[in-house]
């Protein structure tokens, strides 16, 4: 049976390169310049979402946003998605935890936890905050 601090490591590095796959994708993804579409550049199909419902999803762009912002591109990153943004920085975030825990084979401490999750269940409030303003 592996040692802990070997699982840790393990784990931790697979979502660190996770993370920087993700990074990777948005810098392949040509921003649509509507704001929304982008995904659609990695041949992905339209939004399901849009398609039957002719609104826009929750999640409608985030992908543009991550692509600007790779870029450099920050005010049309926030324009296609405010939340985007917030989430492509907070992800900067969990990669510095999860480089922290690959290297030093120990989980994040309780505090860190706790600030991680309490941002991230703030984010989830505003992607639906600004689902609903988007909507109008």
């Amino acid at each position: 049976m592996p040692q802990r601090s070997t699982v840790i490591r393990a784990a931790a590095a697979t979502i660190a390169v996770a993370i920087v796959v993700v990074y990777l994708i948005a810098m392949f993804a040509t921003p649509n310049a509507s704001g929304l579409g982008t995904h659609q550049s990695l041949g992905l199909p339209p939004c399901s979402i849009r398609v039957l419902f002719g609104i826009r999803c929750p999640m409608c762009g985030m992908t543009t946003s991550w692509a600007n912002l790779v870029r450099g591109q920050v005010w049309a990153a926030a324009s296609a998605s405010v939340t985007g943004c917030l989430l492509a920085f907070y992800s900067l975030y969990a990669l510095f935890l999860a480089v922290q825990s690959a290297v030093l084979g120990m989980l994040p401490s309780p505090s860190q936890v706790r600030t991680a999750t309490w941002v991230l269940i703030g984010i989830q409030l505003l992607i639906v905050a600004e689902w609903l303003y988007r909507l109008n």
